[in-house]
């Protein structure tokens, strides 16, 4: 009998892992190659630049003419260009917009073994920024895209007309307990390598849905796009390797902000699940010359969710840095 029940117990472990390894290959997700990316997610406005160290680079250059003042953009974790687009819309009759795909985002591809650190991103925009000739601008960052935005300002201060920090990442402990399960499961050395693969589109869109307060700006459009974006050669590797070392960045600090002396404006939604609001005014009090605007109602991502509150703001705030040099030409 003994020898029944542990034969009929290993039978039913062994089934269990047959069951297991058949849901792996069916939940199995194939790379989508950058042709058929840029098929569907370039514009007329998209082009590429070879950068050093084998990255090919996918920007938009976009608004007024090059001769306008310019607005450097910077997407966050597994975001693109994309998610400038309505700020392109409301702001690039005045401005320049020039917005970029990291290597492991969006249509940028990264050599095999790119190690996707915060250092690394401020290297590949300012190799960017040299491709391009670009000269005395405003660099914008939103999540983890304002956590790099902050780390070039304190690199390259001589570059820089101004700072934006959109709902930004870098304070230690900022995270808050409704951050997204996949982001829990991502920073599981075990569970991540293994999840990586698979078919993710509940889990982005469950993701998402924590990332807006208006949750009906979520369309399945969206979805698709962060889940085939996320499909493209190599990005995987690089997402994952973002989530497990992300506790290992480089921590902001009131005395290392304090060395920010451009103009900072800083936009938060005060309904963030993933960066606790507090973080907003631990950079308002560390960096000098910064103010703080607010957003009601509004979660992680207000160049989306709050358009015309948060390109208001931005508008402002370059009024405000353009008006000297106006001044000056109309003495002259």
């Amino acid at each position: 009998m003994l020898r029944w029940l542990i034969g009929t117990l290993l039978g039913l472990i062994g089934l269990a892992a047959v069951v297991a390894v058949a849901g792996y290959f069916v939940l199995k997700r194939d790379d989508i190659p950058y042709a058929t990316l840029a098929s569907r997610y370039e514009n007329a406005n998209s082009h590429y630049v070879d950068l050093a160290g084998g990255i090919h680079m996918h920007y938009r250059d976009e608004g007024a003419h090059p001769g306008a003042a310019t607005l450097l953009l910077v997407h966050g974790y597994a975001a693109s260009v994309q998610t400038w687009e309505p700020w392109v819309r409301r702001l690039g009759g005045d401005y320049r917009i020039v917005s970029i795909d990291l290597p492991g985002h969006g249509l940028t591809s990264a050599p095999a073994g790119y190690q996707p650190t915060i250092g690394n991103y401020v290297a590949a925009i300012d190799a960017f920024v040299a491709s391009q000739h670009l000269d005395r601008y405003v660099i914008a960052g939103n999540s983890m895209g304002g956590d790099i935005a902050w780390h070039y300002a304190l690199a390259h201060p001589e570059q820089l007309e101004g700072l934006v920090l959109v709902d930004a990442g870098g304070w230690p402990d900022a995270s808050t307990e409704r951050e997204p399960i996949i982001f829990k499961l991502l920073s599981n050395p075990i569970i991540a390598p293994l999840l990586r693969n698979l078919d993710n589109t509940q889990l982005t869109r469950e993701g998402l849905e924590k990332a807006f307060v208006n949750t009906s700006l979520i369309d399945d459009a969206m979805v698709s796009r962060y889940t085939e974006l996320a499909r493209a050669p190599g990005h995987r590797e690089i997402l994952t390797e973002i989530m497990l070392n992300r506790s290992a960045r480089d921590a902001a600090t009131p005395a290392r902000l304090s060395a920010i002396h451009i103009p900072t404006l800083i936009i938060h939604g005060d309904h963030d699940n993933l960066i606790a609001p507090s973080s907003a005014r631990h950079f308002q009090d560390a960096i000098p010359n910064s103010e703080l605007v607010m957003l009601r109602n509004v979660g992680h991502v207000p160049q989306e969710e709050a358009p015309d509150q948060s390109a208001d703001a931005v508008k402002a705030f370059l009024r405000r840095l353009t008006a000297p040099a106006r001044e000056a030409a109309h003495t002259h």
